[in-house]
């Protein structure tokens, strides 16, 4: 598992409806696969990044959210 950087906001604004999809199936890989590893007991110190993960992925579908909000107004 690579380590995937913490998202910030500001940085997710600035990407695209395509980016943000894109980022948000990345992200959803590298957790699926960080938490077989976990239940199969071979993940080593990146528990705590499992947590960050699904936060990232909760930002994401926020924005995504919001703009879509906006657009059917």
């Amino acid at each position: 598992m690579n380590r995937v950087a913490r998202l910030k906001l500001k940085a997710l604004r600035e990407m695209n409806d395509g980016d943000l999809a894109g980022k948000l199936a990345e992200i959803k890989a590298d957790l699926a696969k960080a938490r077989s590893e976990k239940s199969k007991g071979t993940l080593k110190k990146q528990t705590g990044q499992i947590k960050y993960m699904r936060r990232d992925i909760a930002r994401i579908l926020t924005l995504m959210n919001e703009r879509k909000a906006k657009t059917t107004k």
